[in-house]
């Protein structure tokens, strides 16, 4: 004689779940895999910023240099990365703009990225950032980013 169908699925009452000892269990493992990987996978995001950084700095120097290829020199302090951007009246032979967005680049962070110009041990500009903290120096995802 065949089981009737209900009695096939009728689950027995001691195997109806689990047991405190194995969610204790599963809860153990996921705390030391989120102590273990989490750590490393917040250091790769901090590095992943910078690594845009520099892509962005470098991609920003391009345009510098197609600034300098058509007007004679690079934007002075006060004309700023803006120039880069909007077309002074001045220039006749601006050919931009040299930078796809309408808007002035920032960092991952959110902050500007700082120009200067004359640049340090000659060069004729300067490009960096500041990186996460946005204060000169630091460490790690703190450290400055500067194209050279």
């Amino acid at each position: 004689m065949r089981p009737s169908k209900s009695k096939i699925f009728r689950l027995n009452e001691k195997d109806s779940g689990f047991t405190l000892l194995e969610l204790l269990v599963v809860l153990v493992i996921i705390g030391l895999l989120t102590t273990i990987v989490g750590p490393q996978v917040m250091k790769m995001l901090g590095n992943a910023k910078g690594d845009v950084a520099r892509v962005q700095l470098e991609n920003i120097g391009i345009a510098l240099d197609l600034f300098n290829l058509d007007v004679g020199r690079y934007p002075n302090q006060e004309e700023g990365l803006k120039i880069l951007i909007e077309k002074p009246g001045a220039l006749e032979r601006w050919n931009g703009p040299y930078l796809k967005s309408d808007a002035l680049p920032k960092d991952p962070w959110g902050k500007l990225y700082i120009y200067t110009n004359p640049g340090v041990k000659g060069t004729p500009y300067s490009l960096q950032s500041y990186g996460a903290d946005g204060q000169p120096g630091g460490t790690s995802e703190n450290s400055d980013i500067i194209l050279k």
